[in-house]
């Protein structure tokens, strides 16, 4: 099923639109309030990047005051009703943003900025929590995927409303009074027809002291030190995000030689992008949590912040072109594609990282863990508005602001990518089968959610485990000949996943021992363990015995059984097919289609019977 038709459900719609009408009405009034200040009031360009600068710090600041309450209250009461609340306060914020730009009250309209963060603060921590309750897992990144779309197409459509809106001579104040009045209103009354979602813990008692509560959430999200440095990226994330919007319209004018339209384009471009990546995560995952896209917009980031500081270094030599005049300068498309791609690759970087710590939390704790997100955010978010207006007091343009923030990408990445290696092992992982073979996977909604499980597969190729890895959802502990786990490079990714090496009998007793030790506790831990039972990859194609070894693993500790087959690995690259001198030349069947299959679970298995079911799964490929 396509995540699109998550749009036509009672389930996620109204959520989803109720939050696109108020990603639509924060940026409808930023914008509006920029287009005042920057492009309105005459102000000097070093008046226009302290408010430009000062906006996000101000707009972001409740989230590190607020956001402990903020995920109490959404974990202890049915999250609809909080919403509904939040959607009210809302429209009085409205209400005072619209005396604010009749008057030209630049302090109102930031006090309103602030007003709008607490908005943003209270619905944060539901917004995340929500949707495991409402999603299944399957639908869980296509969901996440969809809400960052969503929210990054509705941010565009309130940039250019709220631009053109005030650009309204004699009436833009009161249109964009109108319209954001208008818009919160209509907010509200499409949250009511969210479905309820009960609460998670509904006996937690609220502690209103903000320091300590901000403690006590912080240390709940580093209970786990995977979630939390996922949580790390994504702070980074709007700190990356942060320093380059800040600069868009001081770049916009100075660098660019564009007026508001021109703005108004390159605010397009990069939420465009963002949209564009946010959907083909689902795509690229395989409607799993693929934190393996993480590295990749890591370094899109990257290569593209660096090519945007050489497309366009200088100031331009004009000033005051539209956004069609501005495309028919030297060098604007390349602006654009950069532009454009920072987008993209920031939805493959932040959409699985937010799928990541969703599908890794309990949902008692999710709330919470996602207020202490939004507390590091707003850590990460006020450094980097310091950091924007510090390098601009030191000097530098903003296109070296570019520059030095995609380096700081480079190193950052590295350092979480070096703290939580499971990325590295996912990225290397998805690249390798994506680059191999054209997988498509089958019955794997037969591996239970959670719980032990034990997966057996025929055994065709050396990257198996690869393959299987990519295809199923949960996390898989792969039982592996010791000479095999040892390989240079595949031997990091098996390490990594926890892969436990094995030995025959004759040829290393304990580490056999140890293997079945292994596994038994794997299993009473709940997780999910993979064993090969042929023993050794087959060299003619068939299927050879399954070892008593699996009826071992079942005997000390009995659990659901399902069997996998690979279908049309053999031939492919990395089989036995060919000699390895052949092996050394491109291959027939580089590229070749495959397909990863399950059964239903056994609850009672033997080694034959599992050879015969897994027997059964292969044949021609569908």
């Amino acid at each position: 099923m396509s995540q699109f038709a998550l749009l036509k459900s009672r389930r996620f719609a109204p959520f989803f639109w109720t939050q696109a009408l108020g990603a639509f009405n924060d940026n409808a009034f930023r914008n509006a309030l920029v287009m005042l200040v920057v492009f309105q009031m005459s102000l000097g360009n070093d008046t226009a990047a302290l408010y430009t600068n000062l906006a996000p710090a101000l707009f972001i600041l409740p989230f590190f005051l607020f956001s402990a309450t903020a995920g109490q209250i959404a974990e202890k009461y049915e999250k609809s009703r909080i919403i509904r609340y939040v959607k009210l306060f809302e429209i009085a914020a409205m209400v005072i943003a619209a005396i604010g730009f009749h008057t030209h009250h630049v302090i109102l309209l930031l006090v309103v900025l602030f007003l709008m963060g607490m908005h943003s603060t209270m619905f944060g921590p539901i917004k995340y929590s929500i949707l495991p309750q409402a999603l299944k897992p399957t639908e869980l990144v296509g969901g996440n995927g969809l809400v960052e779309m969503g929210t990054q197409m509705a941010m565009l459509i309130g940039m250019i409303v709220g631009n053109a809106l005030m650009l309204i001579e004699g009436y833009g104040p009161t249109a964009a009074s109108a319209a954001t009045i208008g818009v919160a209103v209509a907010g509200y009354l499409v949250s009511r027809w969210i479905p309820l979602a009960p609460a998670a813990a509904p006996d937690l008692k609220v502690n209103f002291n903000t320091f300590t509560e901000t403690g006590r959430v912080l240390r709940i999200a580093r209970a786990d030190k995977a979630v939390f440095n996922a949580i790390l990226g994504i702070s980074w994330f709007w700190f990356f995000g942060t320093v380059m919007i800040a600069q868009l319209p001081v770049y916009t004018r100075v660098n660019l030689g564009g007026d508001g339209s021109v703005n108004t384009l390159v605010l397009t471009l990069f939420s465009l992008g963002t949209g564009i990546g946010s959907l083909l995560c689902e795509k690229l995952s395989g409607k799993r949590v693929e934190v393996g896209l993480v590295p990749m917009g890591a370094f899109g980031l990257t290569a593209f912040g660096i090519d945007l500081y050489f497309s366009r270094p200088g100031k331009s030599p004009v000033a005051g072109l539209d956004w069609h005049g501005f495309l028919q300068t030297a060098g604007a498309w390349h602006v654009a594609l950069d532009l454009t791609m920072i987008g993209v690759f920031a939805g493959f970087f932040v959409v699985p990282l937010f799928a990541f710590v969703q599908s890794r939390t309990p949902r008692d704790r999710l709330s919470r863990v996602i207020a202490g997100t939004n507390i590091v955010n707003a850590i990460f978010i006020c450094v980097a508005s310091g950091l924007g207006l510090g390098l601009g007091v030191l000097g530098l343009s903003v296109p070296q602001i570019f520059l030095v923030t995609a380096v700081l990408n480079a190193f950052v990445a590295i350092y979480i990518f070096t703290l939580v290696p499971e990325f590295v092992m996912r990225f290397m992982t998805w690249v390798l089968v994506h680059a191999m073979y054209r997988v498509k996977v089958r019955g794997l909604e037969n591996i239970p959610e959670e719980g032990p499980v034990l997966l057996v597969c025929n055994h065709v190729s050396f990257l198996d485990p690869l393959v299987i890895m990519a295809g199923v959802r949960r996390p898989v502990r792969f039982v592996m000949y010791y000479k095999i786990f040892n390989i240079p490079i595949l031997s990091f990714i098996f390490r990594t996943a926890g892969a436990i090496p094995i030995a025959g009998r004759n040829e290393d007793l304990n580490l056999m021992n140890k293997a079945f030790d292994a596994v038994d506790q794997a299993l009473a831990d709940g997780e999910v363990v993979c064993i090969f039972p042929e023993g050794a990859i087959t060299r003619d194609g068939a299927i050879a015995p399954f070892r008593p070894g699996v009826e071992t693993i079942l005997a000390r500790r009995p659990v659901p059984v399902v069997p996998l087959a690979l279908r049309g690995m053999w031939g492919s690259f990395f089989s036995r097919r060919d000699s390895a001198m052949k092996r050394m030349r491109l291959p027939r069947r580089f590229m070749s289609r495959i397909e990863l299959v399950g059964a239903p679970a056994m609850a009672h298995a033997d080694a034959s019977s599992l050879r015969e079911s897994v027997s059964s799964l292969r044949g021609e490929l569908a």
